[in-house]
């Protein structure tokens, strides 16, 4: 139950940071855009098979590399992304949430042993 309620704070909080927001929206379109414009390049393709300027086997195999050039592409542009975020929060000197994982058990730790403590007095 405390893991669920973590969960929606964590969500909580991304939701109502506007770096959060800012970087979501970004990728959003990024990945927006790639999706038109593979469906673009669909389009084109098909329209040059149905002109007859290349066979309808070699559309469909360029069809399928566009696709798989996309899914390079997208995860090439997640890393970099994911990357380049991390760069940023740590010159902004932000902690992540495994720092605050961290720090939360090193304080229940410490809460124990100072009950521990007290208790024996």
């Amino acid at each position: 139950m405390v893991d669920q309620a973590n969960t929606q704070e964590d969500k909580k909080h991304q939701e109502s940071s506007p770096f959060y927001n800012a970087s979501r929206r970004l990728l959003l379109a990024a990945i927006g855009a790639m999706a038109i414009a593979q469906d673009e390049a669909e389009d084109f393709v098909n329209h040059l098979v149905e002109r007859g300027e290349i066979a309808e086997k070699d559309g469909k195999r360029l069809i399928s590399e566009i696709i798989e050039k996309r899914k390079i592409n997208k995860h090439d542009f997640e890393a970099a992304s994911s990357k380049h975020i991390r760069e940023t929060l740590e010159r902004l000197n932000i902690p992540t949430k495994n720092d605050i994982d961290e720090l939360s058990e090193k304080v229940a730790v410490l809460t124990r042993k100072v009950e521990e403590f007290l208790s024996k007095e």
